[in-house]
């Protein structure tokens, strides 16, 4: 008897096994398919060093990051440089794009060239002064490089909307356009959908949020829990055919944003998953 419960003991545990064997494999993420990816904005940790960075973005299963200068300071050496990106790569993580950077002087785009150089991106989200875009459009002419002119709805008097960054940029070289925040574009009144199809040609990083409102007053919250209609984000960037990043950009509880990051992230691929064809 007891050899007969020795082999039922075994032949329990040998069942067992298989059936975890046969647990299937994680699913690709939904925007495999897609022309566009999902990435996060480095400005989500700017509480955090790129250590919890890269863990965070393991966790999510994110494999994009839009650089941000507190985690690679833009006067660092190529030497450091090389290892930053190193490191990203090690932990199967792209360095798409560094910005926002702000833009004041000469001096400063040039050094922001520079180190989208050095770093080996094309792609510079930035923030110049207006009366600076004539040098910018001599620098993308130069390096061949792309600019993305972040906006930041009623918060600040420069590059307010979609709209205005359109207005600046339509005449200039093709390759400066906008990163579009559609929170910050909500926030200013704007539909973003809208504005998606109108200013598609100029729009190449786009920043993830959901707010509470269409005014000033609106704030940021977890994607899906505000009035921003995100399937139709989504169904617009693909009839666009838009094939850059869309870039959670996450401010709401910043000391703390880890919960809120993992729903944002979950949400937008639960939209990209429901409402593919």
């Amino acid at each position: 008897m007891k050899r007969l419960a020795v082999i039922l003991i075994i032949v329990l545990f040998a069942s067992n096994v298989v059936k975890a064997e046969r647990k299937p494999a994680p699913q690709p993420a939904p925007e495999t398919n897609e022309l566009f990816g999902v990435a996060i904005a480095g400005y989500t940790f700017v509480k955090f060093d790129i250590d919890k960075t890269i863990e965070t973005l393991k966790r999510t299963d994110v494999h994009n990051l839009c650089i941000k200068d507190f985690h690679l300071p833009l006067n660092s050496s190529q030497d450091e440089i090389d290892a930053f990106m190193k490191k990203l790569d090690d932990n199967g993580i792209k360095g798409y794009a560094v910005g926002p950077i702000y833009m004041k002087s000469e001096k400063e785009i040039d050094r922001a060239f520079e180190y989208a150089k050095k770093v080996g991106v094309k792609l510079i989200v930035a923030v110049p002064e207006y009366d600076l875009l004539p040098y910018v459009d001599k620098k993308v002419k130069e390096y061949g490089f792309n600019i993305a002119i972040h906006l930041h709805g009623p918060d600040i008097n420069k590059f307010p909307d979609a709209k205005d960054v359109w207005d600046h940029v339509k005449d200039l070289d093709p390759r400066i356009g906008m990163c579009l925040d559609i929170g910050h574009d909500t926030r200013y009144g704007n539909d973003v959908v809208k504005d998606i199809k109108k200013y598609h040609t100029r729009i190449f990083d786009v920043h993830l949020k959901d707010v509470t409102g269409n005014t000033g007053k609106g704030y940021s919250v977890e994607v899906g829990r505000g009035i921003i209609d995100i399937p139709g984000v989504v169904n617009m960037l693909r009839k666009v055919k838009y094939d850059g990043m869309i870039s959670l950009e996450h401010e709401r509880n910043m000391d703390n944003p880890f919960m809120g990051i993992a729903e944002s992230i979950g949400y937008i691929r639960g939209v990209i998953a429901t409402t593919q064809k």
